[in-house]
Formats: C-alpha cells, structure tokens, sequence
C-alpha cells in the first residue's frame, strides 16, 4: 500500500501535467518577411508607426496592448471575439477599452489587415 500511495503522490501529478502540456499547441509561425508581398510590407510599415509601440507582433505575450502573434489564426481575440476582418477593422479603426481609434484610410487600413493576417 506505501508504493501505491507513492504512485499516487508522485506519478498521477507528473502524469496531469503531461497532459496538459500536450494539450498546448505552439501557434503557427509568422509568415517570414523574405516572402512578403507589396501590400503586406506596406502594412508592416503601418504596424510600425501606429502599432508597435504597443503592440509585439512576434509574440502574444502583452507590451502596453496584447502580443498580436497569430491573431488572425487563432479561434478568438483578447477580447473573446473572432478575429474577423470586420472585427479587426472595427477595434483598429474606433478603438476598445484602453486602445485608442487609430486614424486610417482604407489603403492603410488594407495594407494593415494584409500584413497582419502574416502574423
């Protein structure tokens, strides 16, 4: 019974949490720049000057905003949204919660959505 007893103390834990660890999945990579179109390098520019300075586009971990590292790729946004088109334009252009509206015109705002769904 004292072996049993460890089993349970010892294994079923590091079991658990083998587990879990497999149910976590690595995002899917960026897009490289190297392969960049016209259009998404002239989001990236956009994302550099209106969006960096908050926002890491290689990772998901927070700056001041959340990490946008496949933001189109995954089921739901920060904010539990579906990161649709519509909805990405919709945060980017009127701001939500302590982001602000950020001023586009539609070339911007497509070159934007373009390089972010490279991420």
């Amino acid at each position: 019974m004292h072996l049993r007893g460890g089993f349970d103390r010892l294994i079923l834990p590091a079991y658990a949490a083998a587990l879990t660890l497999a149910g976590c999945q690595s995002l899917p990579p960026s897009k490289p720049s190297s392969e960049w179109t016209p259009q998404e390098a002239r989001g990236a520019a956009v994302f550099a000057q209106n969006c960096a300075r908050c926002h890491s586009p290689t990772t998901t971990h927070p700056l001041h905003g959340p990490g946008l590292q496949a933001i189109t790729k995954v089921k739901a946004m920060p904010s539990g949204a579906p990161p649709t088109g519509e909805r990405l334009t919709a945060v980017i252009l009127h701001g939500r919660g302590m982001m602000p509206p950020t001023p586009l015109d539609d070339p911007q705002l497509q070159d934007l959505l373009a390089y972010l769904r490279t991420l």
